[in-house]
């Protein structure tokens, strides 16, 4: 028995919500599914008439990370606006902000251990935000020479390695985790070196 009156679809995410606290607190193998209902205010048997198992939990609350996720990049890169550089640099800003604001979700999408592809409706918002940065790279690096050009995916899974990095050692408060510069800085002056070397800005930029 439900031990609270949830009305149709608040339940499934209120077990959502619970999950996002405990992954937060404890990290996506941090908790088990009894914590998630008992969270919830619901017994360990109502978790089942929406997910499967805690895997299942942990894929929905990933899938919601990856759509915010998407959406904020897409919003960051503007249709490319106001130049296809300063797009670009925005999707990185935006990379750091939402793994600031959505602590829980980031860390279902990238410690969690899923397999996307093991999850259809996961997969789908990984894609669609990776195609955002994808896009960005391969409008940024148009004028480059074919035989001198980087595959978009190449192009974007760089930048994507280098925001990612900064974010687990530098923005995220972790014990030893401290620099003399903002991650922000960091960022703007790795993707810097990344876009000299390609020759996409001139040496002093």
């Amino acid at each position: 028995m439900v031990k609270r009156g949830y009305h149709h679809g608040n339940l499934r995410e209120a077990l959502v919500d619970a999950a996002l606290k405990l992954i937060a607190e404890k990290g996506p193998q941090g908790f088990t599914l009894t914590e998630a209902a008992r969270d919830a205010d619901v017994t360990p048997a109502a978790v089942y008439r929406h997910f499967a198992g805690r895997e299942d939990l942990i894929a929905e609350v990933a899938r919601q990370g990856y759509a915010i996720f998407a959406d904020l990049m897409a919003f960051a890169y503007n249709d490319g606006e106001p130049s296809a550089l300063a797009a670009f640099e925005a999707t990185g800003r935006a990379y750091l902000a939402f793994a600031r604001r959505h602590p829980g979700h980031y860390m279902a999408m990238f410690e969690s251990g899923l397999a996307p592809s093991d999850h259809p409706e996961l997969a789908r918002e990984a894609a669609r935000a990776s195609g955002v940065i994808e896009r960005a790279a391969a409008r940024l690096s148009e004028h480059i020479p074919d035989g001198k050009r980087p595959p978009p995916s190449m192009f974007s899974a760089h930048i994507w390695a280098m925001s990612h990095g900064i974010v687990e050692l530098f923005a995220r408060g972790r014990p030893g985790g401290r620099s003399p510069f903002p991650p922000e800085e960091l960022l703007e002056a790795g993707i810097g070196i990344y876009l000299r070397g390609l020759g996409l800005l001139p040496p002093d930029r």
